[in-house]
């Protein structure tokens, strides 16, 4: 059975998903303009209120004609050019709602609702500066604005600053309590910020309020997961799943805990269906291919790396999976050939070096697999794969004085490895020192009896 050296897929982190932002569109507030103090003023305002009325009733194309109507009577009316700007956005047509929110603020400088809804188009339209500058001064009009609050929050929450996102959320949460939106993100937040406690009622409150909602669960499965409640982590996540089937990141997380648990082949099933359902995420393949690794299924292994390798030619990481794979199946060709292109891709890949000297060794060119291994243990000395594998060259060469501190550096890496301390033996044998080669044989004869009992 083939025996990996090299630290496994499985050893990548897990990355996690952050739900979309969400923003609001905000409706002009027409029932603050005054009644008309002429009667075209007075028609003015009633053609706002009923294009309003049209435009929460969900009919844009009904209230355009009526905004028009009172644009054409009242050409420097902020308040109309505002309302024009939130039909056009919701009938798509956001270039001319962006001109029409920055006419209204030209008109009027201080209209909050019209640089609210600008904010919101920015943010929507991925240029997320001019959003936050923007919400920033409607805050600095209106302190405890709402929506502009929550929307800064979820910007922040969208660019990983949860710092800043959980002050702003937490601030919204007082302004709106028991919104499902302001609840999940401050959740989502306060648990990138380590803050697991108030992450964890943040979200109940948020799963409270929309039970039909799979993220909260998922996010609750991700706490109980790191506090090591396993079985409370699986429970969330199955619950995720139920309501939402299709959740490659649930799928993913349910693969850890079997992982974690060493139920290879059920993690397995997981990893499989996330990658299914989300073939765009690298972690994925890293994490099914090892699976079939540990599993010894190495041409499925090999498949899976291969897909990633052609999905993602220029990560070097899959490269080197792709080697890792092709030396279980005892490919070594392949092997080399992927490993070359994880090293031209990335020189200081110290695993692709390290595996890259360990093949070239056991296919009998020592020189250049001693030089390999020394690259790597420049890049990294305590790497457990070039020490042991450089100790093991120098053994073969008879060269036992050098040997001897890479043999004890693998061993101090990964003090359950047999073999280590097999090696151990053997060279403290060939320098005579007798009472240490006992001591190493019995840690290498205890472990190997460990792993006979763990495999029955």
């Amino acid at each position: 059975m083939f025996k990996s050296k090299a630290k496994p897929p499985a050893a990548l982190s897990a990355t996690l998903a952050l739900p979309l932002a969400f923003v609001t569109l905000l409706l002009v507030r027409v029932d603050a303009i005054p009644p008309g103090q002429s009667p075209q003023e007075g028609e003015v305002a009633g053609l706002l209120r009923e294009a309003a009325r049209r435009l929460g009733a969900g009919q844009p194309d009904q209230a355009e004609p009526l905004v028009r109507r009172a644009m054409a009577a009242s050409p420097r009316n902020a308040d109309a050019h505002n309302l024009l700007g939130v039909v056009l956005d919701q009938r798509g047509r956001t270039d001319e709602a962006e001109s029409e929110y920055r006419a209204a603020l030209r008109l009027n400088p201080d209209s909050i609702s019209a640089r609210a809804n600008l904010g919101v188009l920015l943010a929507r339209t991925k240029r997320s500066d001019e959003a936050i500058e923007t919400f920033e001064t409607v805050l600095k009009l209106a302190p405890d604005h709402p929506q502009a609050t929550i929307n800064l929050g979820l910007l922040y929450s969208s660019r990983s600053d949860f710092k800043r996102a959980a002050v702003m959320l937490s601030r919204a949460n007082e302004l709106q309590p028991h919104t499902f939106d302001i609840l999940q993100h401050l959740g989502v937040a306060l648990y990138y910020l380590k803050r697991l406690d108030e992450a964890a009622r943040a979200l109940e409150d948020a799963s409270s309020v929309s039970m039909s909602a799979a993220e909260p669960f998922y996010f609750l499965g991700l706490i109980a997961s790191t506090r090591g409640q396993d079985e409370i982590a699986e429970e969330l996540l199955k619950k995720a799943i139920t309501l939402r089937p299709k959740y490659p990141e649930a799928n993913f997380m349910l693969g850890e805990l079997r992982q974690k648990s060493q139920r290879v082949e059920l993690a397995r099933e997981y990893y499989e269906r996330a990658l299914q359902q989300d073939p765009s995420r690298p972690v994925y393949y890293a994490r099914l291919g090892g699976a079939y690794i540990l599993l010894a299924q190495f041409e499925r292994a090999l498949d899976v790396f291969q897909q990633a390798a052609l999905r993602f030619p220029g990560d070097a990481d899959m490269h080197y999976f792709v080697a890792l794979a092709a030396r279980g199946k005892a490919d070594y060709d392949l092997a080399q050939s992927a490993l070359r292109k994880a090293l031209s891709l990335r020189p200081d890949h110290v695993d692709a070096l390290a595996l890259l000297g360990s093949i070239t060794s056991d296919r009998g060119d020592a020189a250049t697999a001693e030089k390999l291994l020394r690259h790597a243990l420049a890049l990294n000395q305590k790497h457990f794969n070039a020490n042991h594998d450089l100790g093991l060259l120098l053994v073969r060469a008879r060269r036992y004085d050098e040997a001897l501190p890479f043999l004890q550096e693998a061993a101090a890496a990964r003090e359950s490895d047999a073999d280590v301390h097999y090696q151990l033996f053997l060279t403290l044998s060939r320098l005579k020192r007798t009472v240490e080669a006992k001591r190493e044989f019995a840690t290498y004869k205890r472990l190997t009896e460990e792993q006979k009992s763990k495999s029955k």
